[in-house]
C-alpha cells in the first residue's frame, strides 16, 4: 500500500498496513462529538461500471477488501440497501483481527452493526444477516423501513432484528440517519447500493466519498455508483480531494464535501 496524495510515501510494510490505514481513514472529530458523519464506500471500474455480473465484488480485489475491512472497523454502523445486502450475501460484520481492541478502547462495540434499508422488506429472516450471531448484542442487525411496509414481513423480521420506521411510503434518509444517531452511531459507513447512495446524496447527507477505482474495464450496462434523480437538474456537489492511495493497480480515493474539507 502506498500513498500518492498528500505527501507521497514509500510502500507501507504489510504488518503496519492496518493501523496505517486506520489513521488514513480516521473519522473527523465532529463524528465522535455527536454530529453524524456519513461516509460512502463504493467501487467503480475504469469505464464507470459499479458492478460486474451484478456484484460490486466482481470489481474488487485483496487490497480493496483490506481497505473496506479497515473502514468497517472504524464505523459505528454499516448502512446498506436491501438489494445490495441480498446480491452481495451480507452477514453480520466481523471483528477486525488487528483493530478490534482499539474499537473497544474507544467505547465502540467489537464490530459495527449492520443497518439494512428496505421499504418493502423483501428480506429473508433466515439469511446469514439475521441467523448468524453478531459479534456482540450491540451489533445486532437493524432494519430501517417505511410505515407502509407489508405487515406480515415486518412481524417476521421483528423476531430476528430490531425494525425501525423512518418514513411513510419510502425510507426517509434524514430520518434514518437520526435513528442511527439516536443509538449513538455517529460514524456511518454507507456501502450502497447506487440507489440508496443517490438518495443519501440528494438529501444532502453525504459528507465523504471513498471511491475505489478498479483496474478493470467491463463495459455492459452496469449502473453508476449513484443512481436516481438528483436534488435539481442544475445542482452539483463540489468535492475536495483528501487523499489517494494505491496498491495492486487500484486507486483508493477519498473526497469530502468542499464545505467539510
Amino acid at each position: 500500500m502506498q500513498r500518492l496524495y498528500p505527501q507521497p510515501v514509500v510502500a507501507v510494510p504489510e504488518p503496519e498496513q492496518a493501523r496505517w490505514l486506520a489513521e488514513a481513514y480516521r473519522y473527523p472529530g465532529e463524528a465522535v462529538a455527536g454530529r453524524p458523519w456519513v461516509r460512502a464506500c463504493m467501487v467503480s471500474g475504469l469505464d464507470g461500471a459499479a458492478a460486474w455480473q451484478g456484484r460490486s465484488g466482481g470489481l474488487s480485489g485483496a487490497a480493496d477488501a483490506q481497505v473496506l475491512a479497515v473502514q468497517r472497523a472504524l464505523a459505528d454502523v454499516v448502512l446498506v440497501g436491501a438489494g445490495t445486502a441480498r446480491s452481495e450475501g451480507y452477514g453480520p460484520a466481523d471483528v477486525h483481527p488487528e483493530l478490534g481492541a482499539a474499537r473497544i478502547a474507544a467505547g465502540q462495540e467489537p464490530a459495527p452493526a449492520i443497518a439494512v434499508v428496505s421499504a418493502r422488506l423483501e428480506l429473508d429472516p433466515g439469511s446469514d444477516l439475521f441467523a448468524r450471531p453478531a459479534a456482540s448484542p450491540g451489533a445486532r442487525t437493524l432494519v430501517i423501513t417505511a410505515r407502509q411496509a407489508p405487515t406480515a414481513a415486518r412481524r417476521a423480521l421483528e423476531r430476528v432484528a430490531e425494525v425501525v420506521v423512518a418514513g411513510e411510503e419510502q425510507v426517509d434518509p434524514p430520518a434514518a440517519v437520526r435513528a442511527l444517531a439516536a443509538r449513538g452511531w455517529y460514524r456511518i459507513l454507507s456501502e450502497g447500493g447506487p440507489q440508496l447512495l443517490g438518495r443519501i446524496w440528494a438529501a444532502g447527507l453525504l459528507d465523504e466519498l471513498c471511491l475505489t477505482v478498479s483496474p478493470l474495464i467491463t463495459a455492459g450496462d452496469a449502473s453508476r455508483i449513484l443512481r436516481g434523480p438528483g436534488p435539481g437538474a442544475a445542482d452539483r456537489t463540489p468535492m475536495a480531494l483528501a487523499s489517494v492511495l494505491t496498491a495492486d493497480g487500484f486507486l483508493f480515493t477519498r473526497y469530502t464535501r468542499a464545505t467539510c474539507a
